[in-house]
C-alpha cells in the first residue's frame, strides 16, 4: 500500500512514524514533510495547501490512501477534491471541517445543540467589542475568527486600558491574527474536578 501524508509538522511526523510501522505499507510519501520526516518517508516538495498538485501527485503515483494532518487543507476542500477524483483520503470534507475553520461557527454549533462551552459573543465592530469587554470584565479570551490553529489572546487583568487598543488593532486588521470577525468568550476556570 502506498500512503501520502499531507503536512510537515510534528503531528504529521507522528502520523508518518506510526503508519510506516504497518506491514501493509510498502511506500510512504509526505508533502511537504520536514527533515525529521525525511528519515522515515520520501518528502515531496508540494505545499500542504496546493490541493490540485497533491491530487495530481496521488493519481500519478497510484497512492492508495492519503492522510491529512493540518486543518488548512481540510478547510480548503482537499477531501472534496480527492473524493471527486475517486482517490481514497482520510479527513473531513470542507463543510465538516468548518468546525475547525471558524471559531464562530464552532461556538454557534455548540450553543445550538446545548453542548457545554463558555459564554461567548461575536463582533465585527471594535467599539461593540470594547463595550462588551467593559461590561463583562476580566478575565476574557479574545479570538479572531478563522482556523483554530490561530492561538487566542487571553487577558487575566484589570489592565483594561491596555486591552482596548489591542482589540481595536485586532479587529481593524492591523494584527496578524485578523479574521472575518472576532469572538470573545469567558475564561475557563482551571482547578480540580470532583
Amino acid at each position: 500500500m502506498k500512503v501520502l501524508v499531507v503536512g510537515g509538522g510534528g503531528r504529521e511526523h507522528a502520523l508518518v512514524w506510526k503508519i510506516v510501522q504497518s506491514p501493509k505499507v510498502s511506500q510512504i510519501f509526505c508533502a511537504p514533510g520536514n527533515a525529521g520526516i525525511a528519515k522515515l518517508a520520501q518528502c515531496v516538495p508540494i505545499g500542504a495547501e496546493d490541493i490540485i498538485a497533491l491530487a495530481d501527485f496521488a493519481q500519478r503515483e497510484g497512492i492508495d490512501l492519503t492522510v491529512v494532518g493540518p486543518e488548512a487543507p481540510l478547510c480548503a476542500g482537499i477531501v472534496d477534491e480527492f473524493q471527486r477524483r475517486g482517490l481514497r483520503i482520510f479527513g473531513p470534507t470542507k463543510s465538516a471541517a468548518e468546525i475547525e475553520g471558524s471559531k464562530v461557527f464552532c461556538r454557534q454549533l455548540l450553543a445550538k445543540w446545548n453542548i457545554p462551552s463558555p459564554k461567548f459573543a461575536t463582533f465585527d465592530d471594535p467599539n461593540e467589542a470594547k463595550a462588551y469587554i467593559r461590561q463583562q470584565g476580566a478575565p476574557i479570551v479574545v479570538k479572531a475568527d478563522g482556523l483554530a490553529a490561530v492561538r487566542a489572546a487571553s487577558f487575566a487583568l484589570p489592565w483594561t486600558k491596555h486591552l482596548e487598543p489591542l482589540i481595536g488593532l485586532w479587529l481593524s486588521g492591523n494584527l496578524e491574527m485578523q479574521g472575518k470577525g472576532s469572538l470573545l468568550r469567558s475564561s475557563l476556570k482551571v482547578g480540580k474536578h470532583p
